[in-house]
């Protein structure tokens, strides 16, 4: 990506990664980690086929809702 900025004088998208890296720095600051276990459970969900801690979409759906009824 550096390389490509540098080819073409475009600067957008090393904003775009440095905006990026800054939300991971940031959420690592306030739980050290964070940023690995993500990368653990989409490993986990790219082995499984699927994550086994999901819930289906009806019961979120259903969630939602709750929380949004009058």
């Amino acid at each position: 990506m550096l390389d490509r900025v540098r080819e073409t004088q475009e600067l957008a998208d090393l904003h775009h990664l440095l905006n990026k890296w800054r939300h991971i720095a940031y959420q690592e600051m306030c739980d050290p980690g964070a940023y690995y276990r993500m990368l653990a459970k989409a490993e986990q969900i790219i082995r499984a086929g699927a994550n086994p801690d999901a819930v289906p979409v009806e019961d979120m759906q259903a969630v939602i809702r709750r929380r949004t009824a009058p």
